[in-house]
């Protein structure tokens, strides 16, 4: 029996779909961790949204310090890299905090700071002198900073890009797995 272009056409969708669900399931774990390893419930309004803002805000432990377009606090993970910008934050790290997508507002910071990357899903994610910004799910309103210092990796950034000033608060035996987020 000959192939037909419809018979290929379905074998090749097949082999994609099985293919993407294999990438997707690749760094997604958590493994060997111990403890309770659930993140907290997203906050309730994503930070990637399309279209997001960033602006300068004041915090009174942290000094100046980045928000959403909502008002929530911006962090920055030292796993990534400024030079050239690059995210480390995938899969279940990305879920916990969730990348800022590229912005169109933006108040109070310098325009040539700003900028976006393309992470490995193809999405856009804003950056602020160089490093990729990210919100923390487990701040559950506008103002809070619960995201500082987790896992001695995840830090306020400051309106430069670089970290926000203050004291980092050690976070709670669940707020990190072994991948440090």
């Amino acid at each position: 029996m000959p192939i037909t272009l419809t018979s290929r056409t379905a074998a090749a969708g097949a082999f994609a779909a099985a293919a993407l669900l294999a990438l997707s399931a690749c760094g997604s774990s958590n493994s060997g961790s111990s403890g309770d390893t659930t993140p907290p419930p997203p906050a309730s309004s994503s930070s990637t949204t399309a279209g997001a803002g960033l602006a300068a805000a004041q915090d009174a432990k942290l000094g100046a310090i980045v928000t959403d377009a909502q008002g929530f606090t911006l962090y920055r993970f030292d796993k990534d890299t400024a030079a050239p910008p690059t995210s480390n934050c995938t899969g279940q790290c990305a879920a916990i905090w969730p990348p800022v997508a590229a912005v169109s507002t933006v108040k109070g910071l310098d325009l040539h700071l700003v900028g976006t990357i393309t992470r490995p899903d193809g999405s856009k994610q804003a950056t602020l002198g160089g490093w990729p910004v990210y919100r923390y799910s487990g701040d559950a309103k506008a103002g809070d900073t619960h995201g500082q210092g987790v896992g001695g990796t995840w830090f306020a950034v400051a309106p430069d890009g670089t970290k926000a000033g203050g004291t980092a608060q050690s976070p709670a035996p669940s707020d990190t797995g072994s991948n440090g987020y």
